[in-house]
């Protein structure tokens, strides 16, 4: 296997010491290319993100890369969401069973 890898935007953020926000701008900009798996997961090739890393046209970010109590609440949400519907739906067959 080569090393045309896909790797997420947070591996690549991370491999070129960059905000996620960073990675979008630049395959907005076309500077990297962006592939979609199963039209649901945006992928980059490992290897064409080590090029642009050893171009030295990214420079990388210095200091913490910001994650806001909004980032916060979307990502507790996005990944408990099958246990908050399913503690509203056992409230309320719980309701319906023992006062209705």
């Amino acid at each position: 296997m080569t090393q045309d890898q896909y790797i997420s935007v947070r591996e690549s953020a991370q491999i070129l010491g960059v905000s996620e926000k960073k990675i979008m701008d630049l395959i907005e900009e076309r500077k990297l290319e962006a592939y979609r798996i199963a039209d649901q997961f945006l992928r980059l090739k490992r290897s064409e993100v080590l090029s642009l890393k050893n171009s030295g046209s990214v420079t990388p970010e210095t200091g913490p890369i910001p994650y806001t109590t909004v980032e916060r609440i979307a990502d507790f949400f996005y990944f408990n969401d099958f246990y908050i519907i399913s503690a509203i739906l056992m409230g309320l067959l719980l309701y319906l069973i023992f006062y209705v």
